[in-house]
């Protein structure tokens, strides 16, 4: 595809997303950002190198976070489009690569929507039973309830993104007030004479090994991703190219401040041999205040906050997960069947309904014959390794596609990408592997490379039999 063609898929993209309501502003981008951004769970894995998490924050930041704006930033200004990630791809990289970014970014939303369903009802079961979660161990109840948590994400996001940025503005602002709480809690617990060792932003040496890099990876990918996902909202997005930017430069050090000092308070309440990788947060707030007069008030209220926040981040990834099928679909590479829009709402609902259905599906079969934390290792595992896949494909975009694009990037940001790209292939390896005491390491990893290639030949296998139903002459398919 040529730069002149990259100018006409841009306005074509641009003109079939006329149909589509602007409803997303600034805040709302902002607020997106911080509650997709910073996971509740990332500070748990963080604490688990202890003090030395500082280093491989800062490391993470500098060697993916900050590539990861960069790349966005610049990428969001040359082509403001409906899809976001996925038109870049495809003009930078041609429509097999742009398919496939699609289909594993799609699969990510999918599984890491499946892993949302069992932390919601891990979460309430801290929020029903305090600081031991005990309905989080009988059988039938994490399957319930995330169902039908994932059930309720569905019908907000077929109401459209009128109700689901509200939803999700709601969301943010209470992720926002939750991590505040995470801040002090380690104050409060020193304050009523507790035997607490606090020390915010101690620093030790780390230690370079498979383990630890495991961990950095998931910090830096796992953590520091998502900047990407608001643009493929961008055509219905206000001023799209100038909010996008506007939003991660606002965004970005809140984000940085949030995980650092986060993980101080975990390392400070939690034994590291006891954190609870799904629940970190709730587990923190019900240690740091126990013992104190309100606390049979005050941690579940911020409990409540915690699952309000997940809510919407999964209503954010639905609605940007749904918009997947129908860019595609536009393109001819889906049947034309996930283009319908709801004749009120103006939204995807056919797409909504089937990854609902694929999402559920994949949440319960995680959960099969293991415990909550280890399905919820490998429904994560599984969803970051696709998650980097697309990454991969989002930093090779100025490096290997730099000539079809309308403007070719500067040598400084080139290099940036080529240090994203490194991480994002270190994460992809060394997440087949667990972090957690597994039965067997080996039937783990062998689940999760089995879910990656089975993933991808299938995408494989739908975009051939799209070539053979696509029409003759194909716009920018050169």
């Amino acid at each position: 595809m040529s730069s002149q063609l990259a100018v006409e898929r841009v306005a074509e993209v641009e003109a079939r997303s006329a149909g589509l309501r602007k409803e997303l502003g600034l805040i709302d981008l902002v607020l997106m950002q911080i509650m997709y951004v910073v996971g509740s769970g990332w500070v748990g894995t963080a604490a688990k190198l202890g003090t030395s998490h500082t280093v491989f924050w800062l490391l993470a930041i500098a060697l993916y976070y900050l590539p990861q704006a960069a790349v966005v930033i610049y990428l969001a200004r040359l082509m403001p489009v409906e899809g976001g990630l996925y038109q870049w791809t495809t003009i930078g990289l041609g429509r097999f690569a742009g398919f496939m970014l699609a289909w594993n970014l799609w699969a990510y939303a999918v599984l890491i929507g499946a892993t949302f369903g069992v932390t919601i009802a891990t979460n309430a079961a801290y929020l029903l039973g305090g600081s031991n979660a005990p309905l989080s161990h009988v059988w039938w109840y994490t399957p319930i309830v995330s169902t039908l948590a994932l059930v309720l994400v569905t019908a907000i996001s077929v109401l459209g993104l009128r109700v689901g940025r509200w939803v999700q503005n709601v969301g943010g602002a209470a992720h926002v007030l939750t991590f505040a709480a995470l801040l002090i809690v380690p104050l409060v617990a020193v304050a009523h004479g507790r035997s607490v060792s606090y020390r915010p932003l101690d620093v030790s040496a780390p230690a370079f090994t498979p383990y630890s890099l495991n961990i950095f990876g998931k910090m830096a990918l796992g953590a520091l991703s998502g900047f990407e996902y608001v643009a493929i909202m961008a055509g219905e997005t206000r001023s799209a190219s100038r909010t996008i930017t506007r939003s991660v430069f606002l965004a970005a050090p809140i984000i940085a401040l949030m995980f650092i000092l986060g993980t101080d308070s975990v390392i400070a309440l939690v034994p590291r041999d006891r954190i609870d990788l799904v629940s970190p947060i709730p587990q923190t707030l019900s240690l740091g205040f126990e013992g104190s007069g309100i606390a049979q008030l005050i941690v579940p209220a911020l409990i409540l906050l915690l699952l309000l926040r997940q809510l919407g981040v999964v209503t954010m990834l639905f609605n940007g997960n749904t918009r997947l099928p129908l860019v595609a679909g536009w393109d001819n590479l889906l049947p034309r069947w996930f283009t319908q829009l709801h004749p009120r709402f103006r939204t995807p609902v056919n797409s909504i309904l089937f990854v609902s259905a694929i999402t559920i599906a994949f949440s319960l079969a995680g959960q099969a014959g293991v415990g909550v934390q280890e399905a919820f290792q490998l429904l994560e595992n599984a969803a970051g390794i696709l998650y980097a896949f697309a990454y991969l494909a989002l930093f090779a975009i100025p490096i290997f596609g730099a000539a079809k694009l309308e403007r070719r990037p500067p040598m400084w940001l080139r290099i940036a990408a080529g240090s994203g790209f490194l991480v994002s292939l270190l994460y992809s390896t060394l997440s087949v592997f667990p972090i957690i005491d597994v039965a067997s390491w080996q039937t783990f990893a062998a689940k999760i490379v089995g879910v990656i290639v089975a993933g991808n030949l299938i995408g494989v296998a739908i975009y051939i039999l799209s070539l053979r139903s696509r029409p003759a002459v194909d716009l920018g398919a050169q």
